[in-house]
């Protein structure tokens, strides 16, 4: 798993601009893209980044803090989201999810439409950066290079 990406990622605390929040790649297989995401958003926190300011989404399983999370019922779960103080992990399909300035999307899995859903929908909800961990080439086709 690459580091020197992430740790790019991590560092750019960009300014959103005029056509929206920038946007960083991390390559990452699909068994890896839940690690890719665990380790930008360590990164993220390593350089100040406020725990609130960060949302996690995956497209394949559940990440394991929201599966673990959401065995305790789905209002304590989305309380948390609600609260906002920490960062929060849902599926890319949680329609309740909202935005915050970090949004870090896993590819884990998922059907390609889920997928090319998924993507447009995080950029919609991130406010300064997405961070996407996944198959470049998967995810060019899906979303087109460039956008």
């Amino acid at each position: 798993m690459p580091t020197a990406p992430a740790a790019s990622a991590a560092k750019a605390a960009p300014a959103a601009t005029k056509t929206g929040p920038q946007l960083q790649l991390i390559p990452a297989t699909v068994d890896g893209a839940l690690d890719a995401a665990d380790e930008a958003v360590d990164l993220l926190l390593d350089s100040g980044r406020a725990p609130g300011d960060i949302l996690v989404l995956t497209t394949g399983e559940q990440h394991p803090w929201a599966a673990h999370e959401l065995s305790f019922g789905e209002a304590s779960y989305w309380a948390q989201h609600d609260a906002g103080d920490d960062v929060f992990y849902a599926g890319a399909d949680a329609d309740r999810a909202k935005g915050r300035p970090v949004v870090v999307v896993a590819v884990n899995g998922g059907a390609d439409d889920v997928v090319a859903g998924a993507l447009p929908e995080a950029m919609g909800r991130a406010g300064t950066l997405l961070i996407v961990c996944g198959d470049p080439k998967r995810i060019n086709a899906l979303i087109g290079p460039g956008a």
